[in-house]
């Protein structure tokens, strides 16, 4: 007895062919410098809300720090948006102007 899968003898309908698959596009958390914020509470937060090793969050605020801004991490959207409001959120409790924002990448 011969097993009958379904697809011996049938035409392909091309429809896995024509059918692409999208990724949803991906959002890059950035953290920008100010001159109130301190180094210690952004490396906190990037230990926190980011789940970085201490060694990667302060070479993050140091990129922070020294360039202007830095990218905490790249999400989907939702996730990004998330932890940006998550990190304007607790910096803003703790009386800090910490701006953070998810962005295209």
């Amino acid at each position: 007895m011969a097993l009958d899968d379904g697809f011996e003898g049938q035409e392909q309908s091309g429809i896995a062919e024509a059918t692409k698959l999208e990724f949803p596009p991906d959002y890059k958390v950035v953290l920008y410098n100010d001159d109130y914020t301190t180094k210690e509470f952004v490396v906190e937060i990037l230990e926190t809300v980011f789940h970085k090793e201490t060694s990667d969050a302060v070479e993050i605020m140091e990129s922070v720090h020294n360039k202007g801004k830095g990218v905490a991490g790249i999400y989907t959207y939702d996730i990004a948006v998330t932890r940006a409001a998550l990190t304007v959120q607790i910096a803003r409790q703790n009386g800090f102007p910490l701006r953070c924002e998810a962005e295209p990448c």
